[in-house]
């Protein structure tokens, strides 16, 4: 028996706003609106290479006692080259860092919204 669609993680539209930099803006079947920034979206890339760099950070930070904090190493924030739909259930951004690997479903995009209330609704409860 098929899963039923979860109708708030379905969009209406989707705005991916390259040339200007801006982000991504998703307007969702539930009458919320996403905004997330390009570099936000990098640190949060999907793809099995960035899930397994933040599961060795994880497991890392989780071994070593803190440390003082140590200066950070400047890196040029992220910028989004271009663009793709995928389907109709995903977009693939590639990145001026040279990654473009990362698939986000809209489904894990919604999951991923920064904003409070989706973070109560849909993080908190996947924990």
């Amino acid at each position: 028996m098929p899963i039923p669609i979860d109708t708030r993680r379905k969009p209406t539209s989707v705005k991916v706003h390259v040339s200007s930099g801006a982000g991504v803006d998703i307007a969702w079947s539930d009458g919320h609106a996403s905004h997330y920034d390009f570099t936000y979206l990098r640190e949060h890339c999907p793809c099995a290479t960035c899930n397994d760099e933040r599961e060795k950070k994880k497991a890392f930070s989780a071994a070593v006692p803190a440390a003082p904090a140590a200066l950070p190493i400047f890196k040029p924030r992220p910028r989004a080259q271009a663009a793709t739909s995928v389907g109709n259930y995903a977009i693939q951004i590639s990145y001026s860092d040279g990654h473009g690997t990362g698939i986000y479903s809209y489904d894990y995009l919604r999951t991923l919204c920064p904003c409070a209330e989706c973070e109560k609704e849909f993080r908190a409860s996947a924990e």
